[in-house]
């Protein structure tokens, strides 16, 4: 697969659009199945983080005190990823907070996400749960540190992304898996799965 990065934001809350805010932001640069680079940091919004937050991520408000502000984290994380495509699971929360932390500083989104979460819907149906940590421990994958800091949740994410890629190719014959082919599966319905890398296959081999 090309060359990918995986990110996880740790947040204020569930929305931008109610004022939630990021707290910090961790890549991984995926290329080959290997990790070849990282960035993290935690960074200042200037807004107040709930103390149910501070206990669910260890993240405090103290720390942030401290740390750099979001525009120049994001200047930072945006200059280091450029147009690379995007992996982060449950996609659809970490685009929302990409987007709009961006948007503060004028940048804008110029990749596409895939989705690790959607991917092991599809292709790990039976687990137990599509949470990062459940099925981190089904495929029997390492455990990267503290959950919901960014970091380790976004190195188990890679890990994870890793191991659907050798689903791919040891379960469905895939030879060649590519962010676009992430992308079309994790939209495919369930029934339609196999058409969809059947029609995959035949389009390689054209």
């Amino acid at each position: 697969m090309e060359v990918v990065a995986v990110i996880d934001f740790e947040t204020t809350g569930l929305s931008p659009a109610q004022g939630d805010r990021a707290t910090e932001i961790a890549a991984i640069i995926l290329e080959d199945g290997k990790v070849v680079d990282r960035y993290q940091s935690l960074m200042n919004a200037g807004v107040r983080i709930p103390s149910f937050i501070e206990s669910l991520t260890g993240i405090s408000n103290t720390m942030i005190r401290s740390a750099p502000s979001t525009a120049v984290v994001m200047r930072e994380v945006s200059d280091f990823i450029g147009d690379i495509p995007l992996v982060a699971h449950n996609a659809s929360f970490d685009c929302k907070f990409w987007d709009a932390e961006l948007a503060r500083i004028k940048h804008y989104r110029r990749q596409e996400f895939a989705c690790s979460l959607l991917l092991a819907r599809r292709l790990l149906p039976h687990a137990p749960s599509h949470k990062l940590g459940d099925l981190v421990a089904y495929a029997n994958l390492p455990v990267a540190g503290r959950a919901h800091r960014a970091l380790a949740d976004a190195e188990m994410a890679a890990s994870l992304l890793v191991h659907l890629e050798q689903e791919l190719r040891k379960r469905f014959k895939v030879r060649d898996v590519s962010h676009e082919l992430l992308r079309k599966i994790q939209i495919a319905p369930k029934a339609k799965l196999a058409h969809c890398l059947e029609r995959h296959q035949q389009i390689q081999q054209s």
